[in-house]
C-alpha cells in the first residue's frame, strides 16, 4: 500500500491480488449471491483505491483494508434490504400492468404527434437515432444551440403531457 501510495500502478496491481481473495472470503458470509458478491468485492476494491490516502503506514493494513469491506458490505446490504422490500417477483405481466403500459405507450404516441414539427424531428434524432448534435446539426441545417433548445422544449412538452 505505500508503494501505491507513492504512486507506483504496479504495486497496486499486486495489492489487489493479494487481497482480493482475502477480501472475497470475509464478504462471502455477508453476501450470498455470487454475482453480487462480485460487485461488492469489486465495489470494495474500488473503495480501497480511492481511500489510499488515508492509510497510514505506521499502522497495520488489515483493520483499515477490513473497515472498508465491513462498510461497503453493510452499504450494499442497506440497499440490498431496501430494493427487496418493495420489489415482488413474478412470472408475468398483472394484465393491469400491461393495460397501463398499452395506455402510457397511446398517451406517449399522442404527446409526441403534439409537438411542433421542429421539436420531435430533434428530439427523434437525437434520442431515439442516436445523432450526436454536431449531426444533426448537419442533417438539419441548424445550429447546435438551436437544436438543443428544441430537444429542451419537446422535454418540457412532453412532461407538461404526459405528468400533467
Amino acid at each position: 500500500m505505500q508503494r501505491s501510495q507513492a504512486g507506483e500502478r504496479e504495486a497496486f496491481c499486486e495489492l489487489v491480488n493479494e487481497i482480493g481473495p482475502v477480501i472475497a472470503r470475509f464478504l462471502r458470509r455477508r453476501v450470498a449471491d455470487e454475482h453480487e458478491l462480485d460487485d461488492v468485492c469489486q465495489e470494495t476494491l474500488l473503495a480501497i483505491y480511492e481511500s489510499r490516502h488515508t492509510y497510514e503506514p505506521s499502522r497495520p493494513f488489515e483493520p483499515w483494508m477490513f473497515a472498508i469491506a465491513r462498510h461497503v458490505g453493510a452499504a450494499h446490504f442497506k440497499r440490498y434490504a431496501s430494493r427487496t422490500s418493495w420489489q415482488k417477483i413474478v412470472d408475468e405481466l398483472p394484465e393491469k400492468a400491461a393495460r397501463d403500459l398499452g395506455n402510457l405507450r397511446l398517451r406517449f404516441q399522442e404527446a409526441m404527434a403534439q409537438l411542433p414539427e421542429i421539436q420531435r424531428e430533434a428530439l427523434v434524432m437525437m434520442k431515439v437515432n442516436g445523432f450526436s448534435l454536431q449531426e444533426a446539426s448537419e442533417q438539419t441545417g441548424s445550429s447546435v444551440g438551436a437544436l438543443k433548445v428544441r430537444v429542451h422544449r419537446a422535454y418540457e412538452a412532453l412532461r407538461k403531457n404526459l405528468l400533467g
